[in-house]
C-alpha cells in the first residue's frame, strides 16, 4: 500500500514537472478561423475564398495549429452563432472552452475607392484581448498574394503580442491559491473522483485528467476517498465522467493533440446533480504521448477552476 501511494506520488510530481517545463518551450497557439465579412459591392462573394486561402497559408506555418472547421461549426452551432458574423470578445472564452482554441481569427472585407482592404482581429479567448492586423491592394490585384500578406501580418501580430493574447501558464501553486480564495472557510465535502481515460488509437498507462483534478482538490482542502477501498459510502459528492485525447494532426516533427475532459458531480445522498462541465483542450509537442498528457492536464486545470467552487457552493 505505502509503495502505491509513493508511486502515485511520484507520477503526480513528474506530471507537473513536465507540464511546468512543457510551458518554458516555443508555444504553439491553436486558432479558430471565422469566414471574413464582406463589406462593399466589390468584396462580393469573396468571403469564402479569402477565408479559405488564410486557412491554407495559416496551416501552412508551424507555429499556428487551425481547429478544423467543421467542428468549429458544430461548436459555433451548439452556442447559436455564425460562422460569417463577427465573434464578439464576451464569447470568445465559450468558443475556447468548447474547441480548445486560444485564439480565434475575424475579419472583414472592405473594397473601397477601387481598393480592397483586409481588415482582421485576433482575440484571446481566455483573456479577450482584440489585436488587429490589416493590408490592401488593388481591387483589381490577385487575391493570393494579398491574403499571403495578412497572413504573415497576423502571424507577427500574434508573435509580437502574445503575452497579452494568451495568458502565461498559472503554476499550480497558483492555480490552489485562486480556488482557494473563492472556497475561502466553506465546508468541504469528502470526494469521490472516478474519470476513465483513453487516448484515441493507443492505451492509457495512467489517467492524467483524473490525476490532476485530485491533486487540486487535496491541495485545495478536500478529502478523497478511493473508490475501490473506501466506496461510494464515505463519499458526499461522486464526480464521475470521462476524458480522451486524440491526435488531431501533424507538422513537420509537431504533434498536435486535443483533449476533451467531461465530468458530472452528484451529492451521493440526494442523487442532486451539483454541476456538470467539460472542457477541451489542444497541445503541441514533439512527442504524441507527452502533448496528449499535457492537454488533458489542462483541460483537467481549466475544468477545475469552475467545477471546484460549486462543490462547496450546493452541498450543504
Amino acid at each position: 500500500m505505502k509503495s502505491c501511494a509513493l508511486a502515485v506520488l511520484a507520477s503526480i510530481i513528474l506530471c507537473i514537472d513536465a507540464r511546468e517545463a512543457h510551458a518554458q518551450e516555443a508555444a504553439v497557439y491553436p486558432m479558430a478561423l471565422f469566414r471574413f465579412e464582406e463589406r462593399g459591392l466589390g468584396a462580393k462573394d469573396l468571403g469564402a475564398k479569402v477565408t479559405d486561402l488564410l486557412f491554407a497559408k495559416l496551416a501552412a506555418r508551424s507555429d499556428l495549429y487551425l481547429v478544423d472547421r467543421a467542428e468549429l461549426e458544430k461548436t459555433l452551432s451548439e452556442l447559436a452563432l455564425s460562422i460569417s458574423g463577427a465573434v464578439k470578445p464576451g464569447e470568445a472564452n465559450k468558443v475556447g472552452e468548447l474547441t480548445g482554441a486560444r485564439l480565434l481569427v475575424t475579419g472583414s472585407i472592405v473594397e473601397s475607392d477601387k481598393r480592397l482592404y483586409l481588415v482582421a482581429k485576433v482575440i484571446g479567448t481566455e483573456t479577450s484581448r482584440v489585436m488587429a492586423a490589416s493590408v490592401d491592394g488593388k481591387a483589381s490585384d490577385e487575391l493570393g498574394p494579398l491574403v499571403e500578406k495578412l497572413a504573415g501580418a497576423l502571424a507577427e501580430t500574434i508573435t509580437k503580442n502574445a503575452d497579452k493574447l494568451v495568458p502565461k501558464p498559472s503554476p499550480t501553486k497558483d492555480r490552489v491559491a485562486s480556488i482557494k480564495a473563492q472556497l475561502k472557510d466553506a465546508k468541504r465535502p469528502v470526494l469521490m473522483i472516478t474519470l476513465p481515460e483513453r487516448h484515441i488509437g493507443a492505451p492509457s498507462v495512467d489517467p492524467a485528467a483524473q490525476t490532476e483534478l485530485s491533486l487540486l482538490c487535496k491541495e485545495t482542502g478536500f478529502e478523497l476517498v478511493d473508490a475501490d477501498e473506501a466506496g461510494k459510502g464515505k463519499a458526499d459528492v461522486i464526480i464521475t465522467g470521462e476524458a480522451f485525447s486524440e491526435t488531431a494532426g501533424r507538422v513537420g516533427n509537431l504533434f498536435s493533440v486535443k483533449a476533451r475532459v467531461e465530468v458530472k458531480a452528484v451529492d451521493r445522498k440526494t442523487g442532486k446533480v451539483l454541476a456538470a462541465d467539460r472542457q477541451n483542450a489542444v497541445v503541441v509537442d514533439l512527442s504524441e504521448q507527452i502533448a496528449g498528457k499535457a492537454a488533458l492536464q489542462l483541460a483537467a486545470d481549466q475544468l477545475a477552476e469552475r467545477l471546484i467552487p460549486k462543490l462547496v457552493a450546493e452541498v450543504k
